[in-house]
């Protein structure tokens, strides 16, 4: 009998291929024959999967949000059982600095997927973010919990706080990925900010 295909593993395999050919390339510079190549496959059965390089990008962006979202889960766990709105709000950064190469590679890729999709009509018609405001609130959130019992600063306007924590982050992300400054100072200047918002009630969560 033939050997019975998984499709959702298979296309697990060429967004994984996409990943690692695109951050060492740029998403810009990969086209599906590169993908093929990488993955081990060919360029029929990638197109067969995705048909074009647009949906190609969105799975693979896709597929690397999700790496993200476990990237934070895990430190989340190392942080204990209860770990808190600081905390938390640090895993969620803190996961999203590109301070080694897993998320290096998702910075660049999300940062380049963001700028494509502004001037490509194909990748502005499937936004890749499909509750774009899901941080903000998360982090606005967690910071009022922190106000209500007594961990954070009670003066502080929680919804301008977590706009300015994500918007920090994703500069300084850009930063240290042009050399512009080391992973250690903007881990520095992030916990600079908490210690701001926060009253020392918490322990930051190790890096």
């Amino acid at each position: 009998m033939p050997k019975r295909v998984d499709h959702e593993e298979r296309r697990t395999q060429i967004a994984e291929a996409l990943i690692q050919v695109a951050g060492r390339r740029g998403l810009h510079a990969v086209g599906m024959r590169d993908v093929a190549a990488e993955a081990g496959v060919s360029l029929r059965l990638v197109q067969y999967y995705f048909q074009t390089k647009e949906r190609l990008l969105f799975h693979g962006v896709q597929h690397l949000t999700g790496r993200f979202t476990a990237r934070v889960g895990a430190r989340l766990a190392a942080a204990g059982p209860n770990p808190g709105p600081r905390a938390t709000i640090e895993a969620l950064l803190l996961a999203s600095l590109p301070t080694d190469e897993e998320s290096r590679t998702f910075h660049l890729l999300y940062s380049s997927y963001s700028i494509l999709s502004v001037t490509d009509e194909a990748l502005a018609a499937q936004p890749f973010i499909d509750n774009p405001d899901a941080a903000e609130n998360a982090l606005t959130e967690l910071l009022k919990q922190a106000q209500a019992t007594g961990l954070a600063d009670a003066r502080i306007d929680a919804d301008t706080e977590a706009i300015s924590l994500l918007a920090m982050t994703a500069t300084m992300g850009t930063s240290i990925l042009v050399g512009q400054r080391t992973p250690e100072s903007a881990i520095a200047v992030l916990h600079h900010h908490l210690d701001r918002i926060f009253n020392g009630g918490q322990t930051p969560v190790p890096t």
